[in-house]
């Protein structure tokens, strides 16, 4: 029977073509990269992975603490923490004494502190961000101590010969100085190595108030549950503000800027204020 040659060619150009092997993976990877018409999907974790910080703590409640669970934890960690994510950040946590976290920060092998105050030396080697929360200590009295309720002021409590307990290490602003560096005031105030001590005290009516920070105080008394025997007065003393010191050797002037600027929004929302409510009580 006579064949059609060209008929013949056109099936045999179609069974080679049906029997050529499909394209393996690396063969489709490498013929989008020539041709360039594959967009990558985008990496929602692409800005965490390009920035990430390594937080150094040295362990005080409230404000740093290992929580249930070996959980970093406590009222710094949380606002950093929520500028961090609004940055689109990632952070790494390194416990240590506060000694060794400075001298970590100023070699870069640490890139965040909290809880700082801004000093020229520090100033060196570290950037500090705009006050992320103020710093003040509170005057504590018994719950059942009328007559000290009623006093407006440090000077009254001196006055009516009133003793004050404070922690030998604390930096308590200029009012307070003034007061304990007096020959005449400074009898008045009792030292203690810590704030522990100025509690048991107050309830043995050893001394008629004690000075705390306001949020340690306010840790001290939950956690003993001393709210039915030792109240706030009211009376606060403001003695700063609290910085976040970024290392010069690792965090860059324009990551300091995101920080601040991240900051200033965190502070005008509902959950700013929720985290210092929920250590305020």
């Amino acid at each position: 029977m006579k064949i059609d040659h060209n008929l013949l060619i056109i099936l045999l150009c179609f069974t080679i073509s049906a029997c050529k092997p499909e394209p393996t993976s690396e063969q489709v990877e490498v013929s989008t990269v020539l041709a360039d018409k594959v967009v990558p999907l985008p990496d929602e974790n692409a800005a965490a992975k390009n920035c990430q910080f390594v937080l150094g703590f040295d362990a005080w409640e409230p404000y740093q603490y290992i929580d249930v669970g070996d959980r970093v934890a406590g009222l710094d960690i949380e606002l950093v923490a929520a500028v961090a994510e609004q940055m689109g950040c990632h952070l790494t946590y390194q416990q240590g004494t506060w000694v060794d976290l400075l001298m970590a920060l100023k070699e870069g092998e640490v890139d965040i502190l909290l809880g700082a105050s801004k000093t020229e030396s520090r100033e060196q080697f570290a950037f500090f961000s705009d006050p992320y929360r103020i710093e003040e200590f509170s005057l504590y009295i018994r719950k059942d101590d009328t007559q000290t309720a009623e006093y407006k002021t440090l000077k009254d409590f001196i006055n009516n010969g009133s003793q004050i307990g404070i922690v030998g290490d604390y930096v308590y602003g200029p009012e307070v100085s003034i007061l304990l560096d007096g020959a005449d005031t400074s009898k008045y105030f009792v030292n203690a190595i810590m704030g522990e001590l100025n509690v048991a005290r107050l309830l043995d009516g050893d001394i008629d108030g004690f000075l705390e920070d306001s949020f340690v105080g306010a840790t001290l008394l939950r956690r003993k549950a001393l709210h039915e025997y030792i109240v706030a007065h009211g009376l606060t003393i403001h003695t700063g503000d609290a910085y976040v010191m970024f290392s010069q050797k690792s965090v860059s002037l324009e990551q300091l800027s995101t920080f601040n600027e991240e900051l200033q929004k965190v502070k005008k929302t509902e959950h700013y204020q929720n985290i210092l409510d929920k250590y305020s009580f």
